[in-house]
């Protein structure tokens, strides 16, 4: 018998070329030390719920009555539902005719990308069109169909942010596409380098790349910088300049933990600048209901907006979505709700607007407490986290501990994050799976632990690398 189609040696080579770090050796480790009957944080993603953080109420309660609508159909529903809850259920139902057993649009329910398309009118002051608005399974899905619909072979180059979060590098891969690096700079709080980015692009046309398209990431994941308007400015006029598509992972735009950039969104500054700019940049907008204060990561709701995309690619794209029938509706429908909350005058809107504020105000106090712990450690330094759910410290290893990690065939912050592991817990992401430069060490926690463990964790933290780095402190020290 010859080897069959799914033996390893005769895989996809794509498939076997991916990476995805968050999921990778720590937390397979980590969940071996759980089944062992160790305590484990896993602070590896940014999983809200899984950490502790409550559901809101307003939109379980819409959602329950939507799964289970002969509840409407009861004499004391109104003793347990409030009576927005149960019209709101009423409203989303008149949608989907089949109710939420029933697939829907491929593009999504109609009603609930027109809501879409009104949260963005509001946010950006631009009118925004709902058929250009497609609803996915998690923002995750909607950037792998705009990423397969730019690739077409391996000279197709993506900018991507480094640090970047490992979708998008997976997602190349998986593509046969080529990532074009561009590094963020740490020493300028993680801001963006347009000329050193212009060399990137210089440097992958040299070996016969076409670049095609360049992602940004704002608020910055694993990094948690909010890029300035400025900022923003200058990547459309790069973009323009250069015939790039532009990608804006805008999933954290909740998550804001200062008050000097708020979250300003790549569509907005492309409209401000208008034409020829405004008319010219292709942009893919990507928003979720797996971040902010909602954390709902496992109802998999999420959009993308497409900006100047002629008619017949917009054809294309619906075509392709439409091989998978239906985003999964329970999920479009949070996403109605996250953009269409409770309104000042509603019966619900106090206890929302108290869950929300409670929940970014508990996010914004554990940003500090995270940032001051790593920065009081031996050998640490990190940036504040402006924005997201994460923290990036850079730890300075000693070359005792590089030697040692290298003799034992590990990367040297994988080594650092194993032993951290081992020896508290704590389940972290290393640097190396976000890419980094060369020599430099770093890991990725989230902020997400509860704010009252969030002490201790950060003792458990100073203990472990204070003692490592005594540990490995160099040879000309010794």
């Amino acid at each position: 018998m010859g080897r069959k189609a799914l033996d390893y040696e005769e895989l996809n080579e794509n498939v076997k070329k991916v990476q995805y770090a968050v999921r990778g050796e720590l937390y397979l480790r980590a969940s071996e030390l759980q089944k062992e009957g160790k305590r484990i944080i896993f602070t590896n993603v940014g999983n809200p719920h899984a950490l502790g953080q409550k559901p809101l109420t307003f939109p379980r309660q819409v959602v329950a009555l939507c799964q289970a609508p002969f509840l409407l159909d009861d004499p004391n529903v109104g003793l347990i539902f409030p009576a927005d809850a149960i019209a709101r259920a009423k409203h989303y139902l008149s949608m989907a005719p089949g109710g939420l057993g029933a697939y829907s649009d491929s593009r999504g329910i109609p009603g609930v990308r027109k809501e879409v398309a009104e949260f963005i009118q509001r946010r950006d002051g631009y009118p925004s069109d709902p058929e250009l608005i497609y609803l996915t399974d998690g923002a995750s899905k909607g950037v792998m169909q705009m990423l397969n619909a730019i690739i077409r072979n391996e000279r197709d180059g993506i900018l991507v942010p480094v640090p970047q979060y490992p979708l998008y590098s997976a997602a190349i891969s998986l593509f046969g596409g080529s990532l074009v690096p561009y590094y963020l700079e740490e020493e300028a709080n993680w801001g963006l380098d347009i000329v050193t980015t212009r060399q990137s692009v210089a440097a992958a046309r040299s070996k016969g790349m076409t670049v095609r398209a360049m992602v940004i990431i704002n608020p910055g994941n694993p990094t948690g910088q909010c890029l300035s308007e400025a900022n923003i400015r200058e990547l459309l006029n790069f973009c323009y300049q250069e015939n790039l598509v532009l990608l804006a992972d805008e999933v954290y735009q909740q998550n804001i933990y200062q008050d000097e950039r708020p979250f300003i969104s790549a569509r907005k500054v492309l409209f401000d600048m208008g034409p020829p700019i405004s008319r010219e940049v292709q942009l893919i907008s990507f928003h979720t209901v797996s971040k902010g204060y909602w954390g709902e990561c496992g109802q998999r709701g999420g959009y993308f907006e497409m900006t100047n995309i002629p008619p017949k690619t917009v054809d294309e794209i619906y075509k392709v979505a439409s091989i998978a029938l239906s985003p999964n509706v329970p999920g479009q429908i949070f996403m109605g709700l996250m953009m269409n909350p409770p309104k000042p005058g509603d019966i619900s809107y106090l206890k929302f607007a108290t869950e929300s504020k409670s929940i970014l105000d508990s996010l914004r106090r554990r940003a500090q407490i995270m940032t001051d712990g790593f920065n009081s450690c031996q050998n640490v330094v990190c940036n504040f986290t402006e924005g997201a759910m994460y923290s990036f410290p850079q730890i300075r290893l000693p070359k005792r501990a590089i030697d040692t990690a290298k003799s034992a065939g590990k990367e040297p912050d994988v080594f650092y994050c194993l032993k951290l592991l081992e020896a508290t817990g704590i389940s972290t992401v290393p640097g190396s799976g976000f890419g980094q430069k060369e020599g430099v060490f770093h890991l990725r926690t989230t902020i997400l632990p509860a704010e009252e463990d969030m002490p201790a964790i950060m003792s458990s933290f100073k203990k472990f690398n204070d003692s490592f780095m005594e540990q490995y402190q160099d040879y000309s020290r010794l």
